[in-house]
């Protein structure tokens, strides 16, 4: 499960944010909710994708990554770490790219030594699949072999189990040849069998034919209108929003390129759902509204066709409803983005808009996020929300966020950087930390000023604070770790300690509320992140003068960072608890004693020999990024 490392990334859309701890959080939630809670009974067998350190379209087939081992266990391989400890996923899928020199595939390191002999992926019927083509790649694009029938055995002999493609027919040859054992293909058709066991495939207990009645259940659609309000995200407002229910808007100009959109709010890899309902078709049900509907300009148009017509439209509205953003044609498998700019005949389409002077709001569509700047600074311009791809249910979801009939509490799963990033900051530079390539990536490394941080979102109401239950001013890690083991082994998910705080509704909105708490410290390896995120809860339907209580969680994996060697280790220090971006409440604690090591990592990054049965030409990684 990979996290979202460049903003310029067209699968970002994929991810569940930039922050790995989010990422982790999401896959212990969502692989069992695939598989079902018995590993052993599954209902899907899941698989936990790209296998390691994959986030770059552009060269995807030969490029190879020489990440810090220090990045290595903070970010690239904590969220396959959860994946496999944690949620038990039934399969892994090695990626494209190679690491420190090695294919993914052909990774020993990866495969054998962390994957299966530390991480303990070792169950009978947990296996390991290239991606498409991915073996071959080994041979055609990164030169690892001298052919191809090489590629399949260094795949198969580093742990690879079965592969997606064709390069995998050449074992026989290989076999024949030497290259493989026979005992290491009856390994991997034991682990495929044993894997088809798990989902009852020999007991005819597998899917075999399913319908919209079995899917497209009246849960299954309120989760999926439900998941496109609660994503959608408030960026800018100067009090137009909520419109309210009985709002006094009869023409309302509905314009831009997802106005009328349907497949296009699914993104990337979607099914095929019962129905898409579109924004236009939302906003012409609701009463009282004279709709108008211009698309103006295409998503990423090369001249201005349709921009007059557009305005011409939304002349005598009394409410304009500019629609866009990005969508596959920008950013998708295989397409990373140039640039983190706005499409310009979009730009200068809300810029005429706007100069009409009706009240006016625009929606952002799309994963990535865009350089907002000259629409936050358009006096024209009300009120803008980022609706990312809401899919089936995104017209009516988005209608009700409008109208206050579902309050808005979203918040940024990665940052809105400035467009000038691009240039300050290598793709292919792997290093989160900054360096003579990179201004940092992510909100805990990012040197910059951000357009919207990471975790930004605002409210139709406004909250007050006061923390229940916060930790103890002191710890001393010996005896915190020593009180840890009673619950058994230590690592990064054991337990340390809950804040509790309430959340009072100051406004005149109910609303839900998102409290993410942050922590920064002074402790451990040089640089220090900026902070980070540590917990997180959402409440609902927070009424006027109303309260509720956050509980947020914290691990010792909160407390550690990663030293040079990639072990979690607890660092004697300062630290401080923020409550959201403006840390609202704060709290400051030490720990002291001598820093302990909670989790490992095997040796520091793959070792500089492997007894290949074919001859194979290593690249020369340094195992640091750009210096």
């Amino acid at each position: 499960m990979n996290a979202f490392r460049d903003p310029r990334w067209g699968r970002g859309q994929e991810t569940p944010g930039e922050d790995i701890y989010h990422v982790q959080n999401y896959i212990k939630n969502y692989v069992p909710g695939m598989q079902g809670p018995d590993a052993n009974q599954k209902q899907i067998i899941a698989t936990c994708k790209h296998y390691a350190v994959y986030d770059l379209e552009t060269g995807r087939y030969g490029n190879d990554y020489d990440p810090s081992v220090q990045d290595l266990a903070d970010y690239y391989l904590a969220a396959f770490k959860t994946c496999v400890r944690d949620a038990h996923v039934g399969s892994i899928m090695c990626s494209y790219n190679a690491v420190g020199g090695y294919p993914s595939c052909a990774n020993e390191y990866l495969l054998e030594e962390v994957l299966r002999e530390h991480w303990g992926f070792n169950a009978p019927g947990s296996y390991v699949v290239s991606d498409c083509g991915a073996v071959t790649d080994i041979y055609q694009f990164h030169n690892f072999t001298n052919t191809e029938e090489a590629a399949a055995s260094v795949a198969l002999n580093a742990g690879t189990d079965i592969e997606c493609g064709s390069s995998f027919l050449k074992l026989n040859s290989s076999l024949a040849d030497g290259q493989v054992t026979l005992a290491r293909m009856d390994q991997a058709l034991t682990r495929l069998y044993s894997a088809l066991f798990t989902v009852g495939y020999f007991d005819g207990n597998q899917y075999t034919s399913l319908d919209f009645s079995d899917v497209a259940t009246p849960d299954a659609q309120n989760i999926a209108y439900t998941a496109a309000h609660e994503g959608m995200t408030l960026l800018q407002n100067n009090g137009l929003l909520p419109l309210g229910e009985t709002n006094s808007y009869k023409n309302v100009a509905v314009i831009g390129p997802y106005a009328n959109a349907t497949t296009q709010m699914q993104g990337d890899y979607s099914g095929t759902p019962k129905y898409l309902r579109s924004p236009l078709s939302a906003f012409q049900s609701q009463s009282g509204w004279n709709v108008t509907y211009a698309m103006g300009t295409l998503i990423n148009a090369y001249n201005d066709s349709g921009i007059s017509a557009a305005v011409d439209a939304a002349k005598n509205a009394d409410l304009i409803i500019y629609l866009g953003g990005i969508d596959g044609s920008i950013e998708n498998e295989q397409l990373d983005r140039t640039n983190l700019t706005y499409p310009t005949y979009q730009l200068e389409l809300i810029s005429q808009l706007a100069a009409i002077g009706a009240p006016m709001v625009v929606v952002t569509f799309g994963g990535g996020q865009l350089d907002h700047t000259p629409i936050f600074d358009n006096a024209g311009v009300c009120s803008v929300i980022w609706a990312g791809y809401p899919s089936q249910d995104g017209g009516p979801a988005l209608l009700d966020v409008l109208l206050g009939v579902q309050s808005i509490a979203g918040r940024l799963p990665i940052t809105q950087y400035p467009a000038s990033y691009v240039n300050e900051t290598n793709i292919f530079d792997i290093a989160l930390r900054p360096n003579v390539n990179s201004t940092g990536r992510t909100y805990k490394w990012y040197t910059g000023t951000a357009v919207r941080p990471f975790g930004f979102g605002m409210h139709y109401t406004t909250f007050s604070f006061s923390w229940d239950g916060q930790p103890s001013s002191h710890y001393d890690i010996t005896e915190l770790i020593a009180a840890s083991q009673d619950n058994g082994p230590i690592n990064d998910i054991t337990p340390f300690t809950t804040v509790t705080a309430t959340v009072q509704n100051t406004g005149k909105h109910t609303s839900d509320y998102v409290g993410l708490l942050f922590l920064s410290s002074d402790s451990g390896p040089l640089p220090l992140p900026i902070k980070s995120l540590v917990s997180y809860d959402r409440l609902h339907n927070i009424t006027v003068g109303g309260s509720d209580q956050l509980i947020l969680p914290l691990t010792l994996g909160s407390l550690a960072r990663s030293d040079e060697n990639g072990n979690l280790v607890v660092y004697p220090g300062n630290y401080k608890l923020m409550l959201d971006n403006d840390a609202c409440l704060t709290f400051e604690f030490a720990l002291t004693g001598a820093a302990a090591i909670i989790e490992t990592l095997p040796t520091q990054g793959p070792r500089s020999q492997y007894n290949y049965t074919v001859p194979v030409n290593v690249q020369a990684p340094s195992w640091q990024a750009y210096s």
